[in-house]
């Protein structure tokens, strides 16, 4: 069996991009920074795709620094560039959820 599952907790780590398309489908763009608490304080800054968000986490404020919660799945992107054929991984998020900083519960947009 194959599986693809994804769940991380991390902070919004940069300006979260919003676009939207002729076709109405609409992509959030964040990127997650995930702290590990291993002796040389490792930290992961992740890209998270989310394909057409419900209106409260479209219209919520990203501010850098605010804690996300991310579930989905990895998927790898290929694109050609002038260098050649070029690919990046990025979480294709099914829901995000936006927490508070003190005590951990959601945020109502």
């Amino acid at each position: 069996m194959d599986l693809n599952i994804v769940a991380l907790c991390g902070r919004i780590a940069a300006d979260v991009e919003r676009r939207e398309f002729a076709s109405g489908s609409r992509l959030l763009r964040l990127l997650v920074a995930v702290r590990h608490d291993a002796s040389h304080r490792r930290v992961d800054v992740l890209p998270v795709a989310y394909w057409d968000p419900p209106p409260s986490i479209w219209e919520a404020s990203f501010d850098v620094g605010t804690r996300v919660w991310v579930s989905g799945s990895v998927q790898r992107r290929f694109w050609a560039s002038e260098e050649g054929r070029r690919s990046r991984l990025e979480l294709i998020a099914a829901a995000v959820q936006l927490r508070t900083t003190d005590d951990d519960q959601p945020i109502s947009p």
